[in-house]
């Protein structure tokens, strides 16, 4: 059965960050510990109640795409034992499917995002003015339409209640640089690409998806954080899209439906989650794992 975490706790270790999902501790000067949590966030607000086995299933996602991808961009993982980072006395079967050790990086101020078809926020954007972070579309493109070409199209870093908004590649390079702007948008893209190969060949498209990185004490630039799971990413199966349609999905778009019947301004608290909701989240993130790294978590 899945472990269900919503907060950690490990004391003797610097807690750095409690994000939206992640609790970040520290091992030394050089090494983080990061935890996924059961929490799940929803047009940035964390919702009060916890998804079973949710940070397990992210973290064994994401392992497997970093696996996938070394050989285009270097990760932050170092594969170090997590039993060897746990204080004496915790409960080492609660941590260690959800838990990462990595390098410690300095974060790239950008949340880059990948899209392939024209939906969320992005299909709002085009509506109203023809463009997505600056970028001139093609007129007449539908909702969940393909793009033409998959388009790097940057966000702020929203801190916990806050809301992300799209920017243009000219606000990534003001705020990080020409050279180190480039290198992100040429990752973002070719990680993408090949994600969304990968899942094609197993029925899932990837709509888009969200990448962070960071760079170490020589500038050299690594992704980071999580990738290609359910809570960055869109996942839709092949065989239900539809386009002219929001089309069902492996991630917690699931729960963004349901929550757009509710009279709720999108601000936190968030609203309690039915039971059927949680459940239903819990087995698409399931679903995604088991479609695409062919892993089941007992």
């Amino acid at each position: 059965m899945p472990t269900v975490l919503s907060h950690s706790n490990l004391p003797g270790l610097p807690l750095l960050h409690r994000g939206k999902v992640r609790d970040v501790y520290a091992l030394g000067a050089d090494e983080l510990l990061i935890v996924a949590s059961d929490r799940l966030s929803a047009f940035d607000v964390v919702l009060p109640d916890p998804i079973p086995g949710k940070g397990e299933m992210l973290t064994q996602i994401s392992n497997f795409w970093f696996g996938r991808t070394a050989g285009l961009m270097p990760n932050h993982l170092t594969g170090k034992p997590i039993a060897d980072a746990l204080p004496a006395g915790v409960d080492e079967a609660l941590y260690e499917r959800r838990s990462v050790i990595t390098k410690r990086l300095k974060p790239v101020p950008v949340e880059a995002i990948a899209r392939g078809y024209l939906i969320g926020s992005g299909w709002k954007d085009y509506q109203a003015n023809g463009t997505l972070c600056g970028i001139r579309l093609p007129a007449g493109l539908r909702q969940a339409e393909k793009l033409p070409e998959p388009i790097f199209t940057p966000s702020t870093k929203a801190a916990v209640g806050t809301h992300d908004e799209n920017i243009s590649f000219d606000a990534v390079v003001e705020a990080i640089g020409a050279d180190l702007a480039e290198q992100v948008r040429a990752a973002t893209l070719a990680i993408y690409r090949h994600a969304a190969d990968y899942a094609a060949g197993r029925g899932i498209l990837v709509a888009d998806t969200k990448l962070e990185f960071g760079t170490d004490a020589d500038g050299r630039l690594y992704v980071m954080d999580e990738m290609l799971t359910p809570d960055s990413s869109r996942f839709w199966p092949a065989e239900d899209y539809q386009v002219g349609t929001s089309p069902p999905s492996y991630d917690k778009q699931f729960v963004r439906d349901y929550l757009e019947t509710l009279d709720w301004n999108k601000q936190a608290p968030g609203p309690i989650l039915p039971r059927a909701v949680i459940d239903g989240t819990a087995a698409k993130y399931a679903e995604a794992l088991r479609r695409l790294a062919g892993i089941v978590l007992d």
